[in-house]
């Protein structure tokens, strides 16, 4: 069985091969084609359920649109949810109609533990965060086998502590966690480990351990709890609305596993029929009390109305906190069901429970249902289902640790999937049979996104902090995910791209909070680098490439329209997902009036263009339509790389006394003013880089045509950019990897891109221990200021949280470590490495002597980047831990790992988000870059 006091690396099968989940030869490389295949269901089931449902947008039906107090925390345990459920280490059908979490009590606290806890946004002072300890250790595509921990502490938990100890700090104060307040003193706590195994695609065994880490015997009341998403209450008739579900004791005649568990039946209109059998208590062999009531609002607690039924949402709280017998239905039927289970277990040891979820046709009926031998043998078997596949999806050159950090970020980016409801429609004007929402909505907070219906499984950045999609987000979980599921990277990015999500004019939603706000625009990349990642080139699926690269242009040209207002193809963008890296908050007007020229979202678009032109290119291969399109492309990423490097004086967004690419300030009556700002801002022009090889080329007859006139015509051009041939035979300082004649798009010539990588590579700069800054750390001692109206604007490196309350105080990019631009970067080098080769070494890091090609300065950079999860060989911390002495000595700790929304500039300390294992998965792409040096 499992060792439950660390978690589990997996073990060395054999070597990993290149191409990735096709070639993987174990059971669930079979679940998953079964899945794409639509022979079997296998994702129906999963980690869908939500961290956090209350406050969010979805859920406020406020007229002031402040949805922190329009559903808070307290709330939740009583109020009916209207777009989803939340639970703790929960699991559900892939539309939320059946939901399964746990539910805890040490005796101490107050409420039941049924949800995580965490601040608000404006209790919090850096803004919203999660106050839990909680770890997502295994997880399987198809969810056959994922496995979490949630850390209990058995002392009363300190909410009102958390509450007002943060409300005392200020910005520049660190935050108060948990783990600060004694809560788990002389481990003092419960470990609660929830697993689910899959015996069949719609059968599921559930397993969960807790495990008493004190000194002493302690009680633990725990409950198991299934119900249905409340989806008839509403009065709605959109797609997913439906008539209510019901459930009940089974009776005897009926039982399938006889004496050996309690059963409840379960009847849903789509589902069908399904059985809950909870086991017995290890502790004494007795049977779980079950419990009974209504997915029920108690309005009579939370507005002094008459209830709908006298059992409601909160009656498990009220029975087992309050002692109250009545609060639960006594004919034993309802919407929500829970085994409650006491368990009295001795220091040091653990106890585990068994409960089954299975459909009536798949649950077996011989007996064995719920077979204690039966039950082990399901268990261990997708345990090591688990251990197989990722022995073969991770290198095996790496080491423990660093596989470890590899197994964990991929199950850190399957629990983060989500069942995600809105509808925007009947979010503004009401449910029928509910009171109407206040009219100021009607012209308030995403009025103009009508069309938008979203029902769906979607990656989510964070399930508790950002339980919300965030579409340039989403682009990089994308990256990880192609190695795992790319049938479910390829979904999710046409996902976007549908009429139901993507605005009529073109613009792909951005989060709820404003979808119309403006991402960097990486779903093209993201879509050509799942492209390619999913199978040898011969193997593609070109189908996919098409039908993304048809709503793309739709996408491109909503930013030609309303993002360069001029029509110089320099472009503005708002804060493009960088949040407080400018002087300003650029998504607002400008203090100063005027606009910004900006760099970065004018290499964003040279970026798209460079994607949209090779799309087009491959599509092009086999069928010349393309060949059009991709000369539209090259012709536009040529006007914006002009425009980048040669507008207004020349120079355009280049300066070059500084060797950098800057924001441009534009105000009437005023000559440009370059933001002197040292930020990555100017390493996204690096971004935008392809090499075109004369093999294609000549298979392009009518691009190629297109490409030569160019090369005639417009001889100016080659001393802006880097574009032209280079061949193994010429006296050129080019010297491509392979013969032949090739050309290189990229905005900076070599002359700037050298200049700009020794900023990059200098650690008195960007380069930090543990990857790269996001802001140079030269403005630590050198601020940049500007006065406008008799007021000073300032900005400095802060490397750790964030010291402004720009976009609420919960992001910083004025100098921590972000893996998105990391990684676009690490990329880049690696294209411009292909294309220079060695001719072209840089000092890394600058002022060492050691010199290097621009691929093993993209490894590096990589490997730098991994040294956050993986413990220092001298202190034994892993850096993104902040220090924390359980994560390095003890066993119960040391083997978790926790991936930040981002990480301290200088240290390498996790902050923000702590479980945003979506775009820090991507450190798992940079483990299979560095182990690419063993090959």
């Amino acid at each position: 069985m499992a060792d439950f006091t660390k978690t589990r690396a997996p073990r060395q099968i054999r070597r990993q091969q290149s191409t990735m989940v096709k070639y993987v030869e174990a059971a669930e490389a079979d679940r998953l084609k079964e899945d794409t295949d639509r022979k079997k269901n296998w994702k129906r089931w999963g980690t869908y359920l939500s961290e956090r449902q209350w406050g969010t947008v979805r859920e406020d039906y406020s007229a002031d649109g402040n949805c922190w107090n329009s559903f808070s925390h307290d709330e939740a345990r009583s109020r009916a949810y209207r777009w989803g459920e939340d639970g703790l280490l929960g699991f559900c059908d892939r539309q939320c109609r059946m939901c399964f979490s746990l539910a805890l009590w040490n005796e101490k606290d107050a409420i039941l533990k049924e949800r995580l806890f965490g601040l608000t946004g404006p209790q919090g002072n850096h803004g919203e965060d999660c106050k839990e300890c909680y770890y997502y250790l295994d997880a399987l595509p198809t969810y056959s086998y994922a496995r979490g921990l949630y850390k209990y502490p058995q002392s009363a938990y300190p909410y009102s502590e958390l509450v007002d100890g943060n409300a005392k700090r200020g910005i520049l104060d660190p935050e108060l966690e948990v783990e600060d307040t004694g809560s788990f003193t002389d481990n003092k706590y419960w470990d609660v480990f929830a697993e689910y195994c899959k015996a069949d695609d719609n059968d599921t065994v559930i397993k969960v351990t807790v495990a008493n880490r004190g000194p002493e015997a302690s009680r633990l009341h725990l409950l198991p709890t299934v119900w249905y998403r409340n989806v008839w209450i509403w009065g709605c008739r959109h797609e997913g609305c439906g008539p209510k579900p019901r459930l009940a004791a089974t009776k005897d005649a009926d039982k399938i596993a006889a004496d050996q568990a309690e059963e409840v039946t379960l009847v849903h209109d789509e589902l069908g029929k399904y059985h809950f059998m909870a086991g017995p208590n290890p502790t004494d062999g007795s049977m779980p009390t079950m419990l009974y009531t209504e997915n029920e609002t108690n309005s009579k607690r939370l507005y002094n109305m008459d209830n709908y039924t006298p059992y409601c949402k909160d009656a498990f709280h009220t029975y087992v906190v309050n002692g109250d017998k009545d609060a639960v239905q006594p004919q034993k039927r309802g919407t929500k069901v829970a085994a409650y289970y006491i368990l009295e277990v001795p220091a040091g040891e653990e106890r585990s429970v068994f409960l089954r979820l299975g459909s009536d046709s798949q649950v077996p009926k011989d007996g064995t249902a719920m077979d204690q031998s039966h039950l082990d043998r399901i268990v261990d078997r997708r345990q090591f289902e688990c251990e197989d596949f990722y022995s073969k999806i991770i290198h095996d050159s790496l080491s423990d640790e660093e596989r470890r950090v590899s197994c964990q970020s991929y199950a850190g980016l399957l629990w983060s999937k989500q069942f995600y409801h809105y509808v925007i429609k009947d979010w503004l004007y009401g449910d029928p049979e509910q009171f109407p929402p206040p009219r100021e909505r009607l012209q308030g907070r995403n009025a103009d996104w009508k069309h938008l219906f979203n029902r769906d499984i979607i990656s989510m950045p964070d399930k508790w902090e950002y339980p919300w999609y965030a579409c340039w987000d989403l682009a990089f979980h994308m990256i990880p995910f192609a190695k795992i599921d790319p049938t479910f990277a390829k979904e999710q990015l046409l996902l976007f791209l549908r009429e139901w999500y993507m605005h009529p004019n073109g613009q792909i939603p951005a989060y709820e909070f404003a979808f119309g706000d403006v991402n960097p625009p990486v779903h093209a990349w993201a879509v050509w680098r799942v492209f390619k990642m999913e199978a040898p080139r011969t193997q593609r699926d070109r189908a996919f490439l098409a039908r993304c690269f048809q709503k793309l242009l739709l996408n491109f040209n909503w930013w030609v329209n309303r993002k360069d207002p001029d029509g110089k193809n320099i472009f503005s963008g708002g804060f493009l997902g960088l949040d407080n890296i400018g002087l300003f908050d650029r998504s607002k007007p400008l203090p100063t009036g005027g606009h910004l020229e900006q760099a970065d979202g004018t290499a964003w678009m040279a970026f798209f263009c460079v994607v949209m032109l090779d799309m087009a290119l491959e599509l092009a291969l086999t069928d010349p339509v393309y060949e059009d399109m991709a000369s539209k492309f090259f012709e536009h990423f040529v006007a914006i790389a002009e425009a980048m490097n040669a507008l207004g004086d020349g120079k355009g967004l280049w300066n070059e006394e500084d060797g950098f690419y800057y924001d441009h300030l534009i105000r009437d009556g005023h000559a440009p003013e370059p933001m002197r700002i040292r930020s990555v801002v100017g390493l996204v022009p690096l971004f935008s880089v392809l090499v075109l090889e004369d093999s294609v080329l000549e298979r392009l007859p009518d691009f190629h045509k297109r490409l030569k006139w160019f090369l005639a015509n417009r001889p100016e051009l080659e001393s802006q950019i880097s574009m032209f041939k280079s061949s193994a035979s010429d006296k050129d300082e080019c010297k491509p990897l392979a013969t032949g004649t090739h050309y290189l798009l990229a905005i900076p010539s070599r002359e700037r891109l050298e200049r700009v990588l020794h900023y990059v590579l200098n650690e008195d700069e960007f380069l930090s221990d543990y990857g790269l800054r996001s802001l140079s750390k030269v403005h630590e001692d050198k601020p940049f200021h500007m006065d406008f109206g008799g007021e000073t604007y300032g900005l400095k490196y802060t490397p750790g949280e964030s010291d402004t309350y720009l976009f609420g105080g919960n992001s910083n990019w004025r100098g921590p470590i972000w893996f998105p631009i990391a990684y676009l970067l690490i990329e880049s080098l690696e294209r411009y490495d292909f294309y220079y080769g060695d001719s072209l070494r840089v000092e890394c890091p600058t002022g060492s002597g050691n010199m290097m090609n621009l691929k093993e300065a993209s490894r590096e950079l990589a490997r730098r980047l991994t040294r956050l999860f993986v413990p220092d060989p001298e202190t034994g911390h892993r850096p993104c831990h902040r220090g924390a002495d359980q994560y390095k000595d003890d066993p119960h700790w040391k083997d978790l790992i926790l991936f930040y929304e981002f990480f301290h500039g200088d240290k390498g300390h996790g902050c923000g988000a702590s479980h945003q294992t979506g775009w820090t998965a991507l450190v798992s792409r940079c483990m299979d870059k560095i182990a690419s040096r063993a090959d």
